[in-house]
């Protein structure tokens, strides 16, 4: 048996790929911006790798490694959150004023400024 040799990729078929295999993150439940930004990511990657090395199918191979970035993305968000929570540390407490307002709120209510028929009330 012959091994099938993967046919070259032209740019032409590159950009056909990308808007499908985006589709097919944002379907999966990925918001577009983080879907957008792994298939750049993948993209990147498959102009490393393709030239020596391209694949059979590029579309799943685009679509593998984007799911990839988008669960490392993941994955470094939520290391990220538990550090932050880890190292926060709420601060102390304010000075605060225990007591009766009632005197402030009377003189507020009872300034010259007020016209007479707020003061009345």
């Amino acid at each position: 048996m012959t091994e099938a040799s993967p046919p070259p990729l032209d740019e032409g078929a590159l950009r056909a790929l990308v808007p499908r295999v985006l589709a097919g993150l944002v379907r999966r439940g990925e918001d577009f911006d983080s879907a957008e930004d792994a298939l750049q990511e993948a993209l990147l990657e498959a102009l490393r790798v393709w030239p020596e090395h391209p694949p059979l199918d590029p579309r799943a191979w685009l679509t593998t490694v984007a799911t990839r970035r988008l669960v490392d993305a993941r994955r470094r968000a939520a290391a990220r959150d538990r550090r932050e929570e880890a190292v926060f540390v709420p601060p102390p407490p304010g000075p605060s004023e225990e007591g009766d307002d009632t005197l402030f709120l009377l003189f507020c209510c009872c300034s010259p400024e007020l016209s007479p028929p707020p003061r009345s009330l």
